[in-house]
């Protein structure tokens, strides 16, 4: 059985460290290296010493190129502007893409569209396999419930996150759209201060909550006259979102050319 060959950009942070320690211990993977920014202190050293499972005798380097020449997939849990160069590295290379950076602009989410047309890309703002299965309640839910109910995302991370709503709660805010029928840019509340007046019928709202080392928690609440009914999610550790990118990396190798999420992964459409 032939193995998956994984490679990580951004393997000296925190979620990059986790990728290599889940891909070196899923079956049917193989660490195919990392990279960093120049300058950083991983480079030159060896990726399994510095995800703390022992010595792999592969060293961190900067050429982001020679990784992709060198994997199946590439897992990026980067920045915006990083992961749009990612994707044109896969594309000039012919490999597939796992990306689970959030907060790109409209422009670069464009260029990450268009290099799926050459290579297999799986993006997904989330990828607990939890949450994928949350947003399908969150858009049934919202079909099935009338306007009577008010919608209204919480969501709080880490203080270190840098973008606001999370990528996780926009997707939820998408699903409730489509259960309603709506487009989520032309309903959205993303802030309210001062005197704002009575809250607009069929807005879908989001409060964001910034604070210690909160992994990530979501919560939806449908809220009419008398009753309120919430679906929530709560990660106590980032290991879910780095066992679910090695899931992906999996799947998405060797796919036909074309953007995927979480829910193509999992088989749910």
């Amino acid at each position: 059985m032939a193995q998956t060959r994984i490679g990580v950009v951004g393997c000296g942070g925190r979620m990059g460290r986790m990728l290599i320690g889940e891909i070196a211990a899923a079956e049917g993977c193989i660490v195919a290296g990392g990279a960093e920014a120049p300058g950083t202190a991983a480079i030159g050293r060896d990726i399994g010493e510095l995800a703390g499972i022992g010595a792999l005798g592969l060293t961190v380097g900067s050429d982001r190129a020679a990784l992709f020449a060198a994997a199946d997939v590439v897992i990026d849990f980067t920045v915006p502007a990083a992961s749009v160069a990612h994707a044109a590295l896969a594309a000039s290379h012919g490999r597939a893409l796992v990306i689970g950076t959030t907060g790109l602009d409209v422009a670069q989410t464009q260029a990450v569209k268009q290099a799926a047309k050459q290579v297999p890309i799986m993006w997904a703002p989330n990828m607990s396999l939890a949450v994928t299965l949350l947003t399908n309640l969150v858009e049934d839910v919202a079909r099935r419930l009338g306007p009577d109910y008010d919608i209204e995302i919480l969501e709080m991370h880490h203080r270190d996150k840098i973008d606001a709503p999370s990528g996780t709660a926009l997707a939820l805010g998408r699903a409730a759209a489509a259960g309603r029928g709506v487009d989520l840019d032309s309903v959205a509340q993303r802030a309210r201060d001062g005197h704002t007046g009575a809250r607009r019928s069929g807005d879908i709202g989001f409060a964001t909550l910034r604070g210690g080392d909160v992994a990530g928690e979501h919560t939806v609440s449908f809220v009419a006259n008398g009753e309120r009914l919430e679906l929530s999610h709560r990660a106590t550790s980032r290991q879910v979102f780095a066992r679910g990118a090695v899931t992906a990396a999996k799947w998405v190798a060797g796919r036909q050319p074309g953007l995927y999420d979480m829910h193509d992964v999992l088989g749910l459409r």
